[in-house]
């Protein structure tokens, strides 16, 4: 059996992970998304709704799995004995960064693999911060996300009322 490991923060997750992770599905017998709880940057979700919100974007594709982790990716993948990191590519800038991280894991762990899988074209705009953003300011991102993470979102944000400094600012507010 080949186990995969789709990782990220998914903040929130998106139609491009749900993409991605449903076609890693068709590739490998197990497919874990796995959320990572601690990583160098403000999210908008604390780990357990991140996880709670992943699992209910993808309940209908049996193979795929969600789980929590902490620490390097390959520590986790020895853990739960996955032979593969899968990650998605949507634009140029994207490879260079996921081929120095994939050098790196190779480098800390040679036997696990990592497999690129290229976005589907609707999808190449697609981020968590860009998401993040969109709904902050009030915007439509019903054709980015799925039903739950846009009501999540709009409750979030509703908490957090004018305190919306965990949203990076960007061209989208000019």
């Amino acid at each position: 059996m080949i186990r995969a490991v789709f990782p990220g923060t998914f903040d929130p997750v998106h139609y491009g992970h749900i993409d991605i992770a449903q076609r890693a599905s068709r590739l490998f017998d197990e497919v874990i998304l796995a959320v990572y709880d601690q990583p160098l940057k403000k999210l908008l979700f604390p780990p357990e709704r991140r996880i709670e919100l992943v699992k209910l974007a993808l309940d209908s594709t049996p193979n795929i799995k969600v789980m929590g982790y902490s620490g390097l990716t390959v520590d986790f993948c020895h853990k739960i004995d996955a032979q593969v990191i899968v990650r998605g590519l949507r634009v140029f800038s994207d490879f260079e960064y996921e081929f120095r991280m994939a050098l790196a894991n190779h480098s800390l762990s040679p036997d696990i693999e990592v497999v690129a899988l290229i976005t589907n074209k609707d999808h190449t705009f697609l981020s968590g911060s860009t998401v993040r953003e969109i709904a902050a300011l009030g915007g439509d991102v019903s054709s980015m996300v799925p039903p739950c993470v846009e009501h999540a979102l709009k409750e979030r944000f509703k908490e957090l009322g004018s305190d919306q400094s965990i949203v990076p600012h960007t061209s989208l507010r000019d």
